[in-house]
């Protein structure tokens, strides 16, 4: 069966009351929560999973699409664990900077670009996440952008509107902000796009407003993110008082007394680890780190290519995973990062052997919907679970292999991505403008461009 088109057939025979249901077919089908099928189906039926096995074995699907995929792993939509999508038009135009300057270029940035521009740069930064079988994104930005893309263009996901304040008179006004951008968001969310609160990092929070957002997320029942052990700067920062980030904050008459044995220590001292606490990179994280974590069911999510593209290291990944710690894998922005290949975030996390693959697929599958809390939902093919599926196109050899084909080539767009059972991407190409979101954000990422130039030249 080739593998370049999906190829559909639908029954002639009278609908019934209810929604039809659609089988998709494929060479491969890889639940993740069990062993890996060859020759399968998975049945959808109002936007949910109601079968899943061997072709075979199908029950009657008399009123059925069907989607022959062919030659094709079939396989739970992958889950994007840390993104920053408003940051997409950025691509490419801060390589080279230091941690410091690539910060301060991602700040002054946002002045560049109007609203819709950012929205622009979010929409952009989704649509290459569908196109490469993701489904589910976490993303965390100061503003709304990413929740609005993720709804716009019927993606899953949680947005975590970040919030600042390093110094602690700041806290009352940016709780008040928060609550006020939480408030008026509140409304919009839908079953699939949800809210989350970003304390953003230690460098640019103070213990005060940790505890204060943790305090409201819990009250609201919002999950948390946070930037945490990310690199050397902020150890030194949060142990020592010292370091880069500590001459910049003394530098704006903020005291920086040590805070902690360790940023993961730091946050634990002030009440902000919890089963609903998603910490992104922890690189610098030591034994009692991990102890800590796993104790308080704190989840992870590691960044590989972004950790190696600013060269602050790799995290403990597999003694996270060893400890019982949930851990998933992300992009991060495609600011720090070339591509949104999650398959290859995953597998470069575990340490890239070829026998890392299986685990590669669980870590951005079932993995990341652990650490975000949405396992329930998402991240298997069991019935039951919402529909969310991608499908990755293989060589007819791979397909008629007794062995699954685990790897995936690098940049390989998806065949099908399917979320809720609708199809946003078929046959490698998404469902709505996609030229239009292309040349807007092309337009955004031109500005930047000029911004860039202007500031070099000066």
């Amino acid at each position: 069966m080739p593998a370049a088109r999906i190829r559909t057939k639908e029954t002639v025979s009278e609908r019934p009351a209810r929604a039809w249901s659609t089988a998709y077919h494929a060479a491969w089908v890889l639940p993740i929560s069990s062993e890996p099928i060859r020759d399968g189906a998975v049945v959808v039926e109002d936007g949910r999973i109601r079968w899943v096995g061997r072709r075979e074995d199908m029950p009657d699907a008399t009123h059925a699409h069907v989607h022959e995929l062919g030659d094709a792993i079939l396989a739970p939509g992958l889950v994007n664990a840390h993104t920053h999508l408003d940051l997409t038009a950025l691509r490419g135009l801060l390589d080279g900077e230091s941690f410091f300057g690539w910060i301060r270029a991602v700040v002054e940035s946002r002045d560049v670009l109007t609203p819709a521009e950012q929205l622009s740069s979010a929409r952009a930064g989704v649509l290459e996440g569908l196109e490469a079988g993701i489904t589910t994104f976490a993303d965390t930005a100061p503003s709304s952008t990413a929740f609005e893309a993720m709804r716009e263009l019927g993606a899953r996901g949680i947005a975590y509107i970040e919030t600042f304040g390093p110094h602690p008179a700041q806290v009352d006004a940016s709780l008040a902000a928060l609550r006020e951008r939480i408030g008026t968001l509140r409304p919009l969310e839908t079953p699939l796009v949800k809210l989350g609160v970003s304390p953003h990092a230690p460098y640019s929070v103070s213990d005060a407003l940790y505890a204060a957002v943790a305090d409201f997320a819990r009250a609201e029942r919002l999950p948390l993110a946070m930037h945490v052990a990310e690199s050397e700067a902020e150890s030194e920062l949060v142990a020592a008082g010292q370091g880069p980030f500590a001459t910049l904050l003394q530098g704006r008459g903020i005291d920086t007394a040590p805070r902690g044995r360790s940023p993961v220590a730091m946050l634990e001292a002030n009440r902000v680890l919890g089963s609903d606490a998603l910490l992104i990179h922890c690189v610098r994280c030591d034994a009692a780190d991990i102890a800590t974590i796993a104790r308080v069911d704190a989840a992870v999510v590691t960044c590989p290519y972004s950790n190696r593209y600013f060269g602050h290291g790799r995290a403990p990944v597999r003694e996270l995973l060893a400890a019982g710690v949930r851990v998933g894998a992300g992009t991060d922005s495609m600011a720090s990062n070339e591509r949104m290949d999650l398959l290859i975030e995953a597998h470069t996390a575990l340490g890239g052997r070829a026998d890392d693959w299986p685990a590669a697929w669980e870590l951005c599958t079932l993995g990341a919907a652990r650490a975000l809390g949405l396992d329930e939902e998402i991240g298997t093919l069991e019935a039951g679970k919402a529909a969310d599926l991608t499908a990755f196109g293989v060589s007819h050899a791979e397909a008629t292999t007794e062995q699954p084909p685990w790897k995936v080539p690098p940049a390989r767009k998806a065949l099908l991505t399917t979320v809720a059972g609708v199809d946003r991407v078929r046959n490698r190409r998404f469902s709505g403008d996609e030229a239009g979101i292309t040349v807007r954000a092309a337009a955004a990422a031109a500005q930047l461009r000029e911004w860039r130039r202007r500031g070099q030249r000066t």
